[in-house]
Formats: structure tokens, C-alpha cells, sequence
């Protein structure tokens, strides 16, 4: 099992955060237009889900999908916070650890920072050291299988 990247959207699309640990290639594209595709494919992923049921779906709505190669494990804050989560098929859900980046790294070392802008990329060396090792503390951060 393996983690291979994060993905921090604002509301309006606009990636503040990206990091990867065990992603093999690239996208062969510009990473912002990589951005712009992750971007418009979880809004229209939760757009679809919303539309089918609320009782489907229950009170979370849309929190991961996977296709043969990936699964993207989603949050999304109250404020429009959008984290996106790549891992491989074995990891069942990453749901805790995507509410932990959120209320714990997030929120105390951006949100309540006072050097770091709203709405803003983030810049914060400590919160990258701290998210790359609580990702790193994982258990199913470890190098994938060939």
C-alpha cells in the first residue's frame, strides 16, 4: 500500500497545496493545468453524487472513489476546503487522516498563523515537515509493490 499525493483546493479551485511521495510518473502535462483538471473532475464527481441522493450517500456525501489504477480519497471542509488524497487500491479509506491534515495541521499551523494570508498558497515550511511526517506515520505509507 502506498500514498502518492495531496491535493489542498480553495472554494474557487485554486490549488493551495500539492505534495507527492510515491507518484512513478508525471502527468506529461503543466502542473497547473494538472491542477485545473483535479480540480474540475472533484467538482464534477460531487456535483454527480449530490444529484443522485442524499440518502444514498449518507450525511459525509461523496468521500472516495477508485477506479483500476487509484483511489482518491475526498474531504471537504464547511468552508470549501477541498483535500484530495491518492493512494492505492489497498488503502481502504483514508478519512481520519484527511480530518487530521485538515483540523490538526491545517487549521493550527495555516489557518491560525497570522504570517500565512488567507486564501493563499501555502508557503508554511512547518506545516509541510509536519504533514510529510504524520503521512510518512501511516501505516500504509510504505513504497509500492512492482
Amino acid at each position: 500500500m502506498t500514498i502518492h499525493n495531496l491535493y489542498i483546493f480553495d472554494r474557487s479551485g485554486r490549488c493551495l497545496f500539492y505534495s507527492e511521495w510515491h507518484r512513478r510518473r508525471g502527468p506529461g502535462i503543466p502542473q497547473e493545468e494538472e491542477f485545473k483538471l483535479m480540480f474540475g473532475m472533484l467538482f464534477s464527481l460531487r456535483s454527480f453524487f449530490w444529484g443522485i441522493s442524499l440518502t444514498f450517500l449518507g450525511r459525509d456525501g461523496f468521500v472516495s472513489f477508485h477506479t483500476s489504477r487509484y483511489r482518491l480519497h475526498y474531504l471537504e471542509t464547511p468552508s470549501g476546503l477541498r483535500l484530495a488524497l491518492n493512494t492505492d487500491l489497498g488503502v481502504p479509506s483514508a478519512r481520519e487522516a484527511l480530518q487530521h491534515i485538515y483540523g490538526n495541521l491545517f487549521v493550527e499551523l495555516v489557518v491560525k498563523n497570522p504570517l500565512c494570508p488567507p486564501r493563499a498558497p501555502i508557503q508554511s515550511l512547518l506545516f509541510r515537515q509536519r504533514l510529510d511526517a504524520f503521512v510518512r506515520s501511516l501505516p500504509y505509507f510504505g513504497p509500492r509493490n512492482p
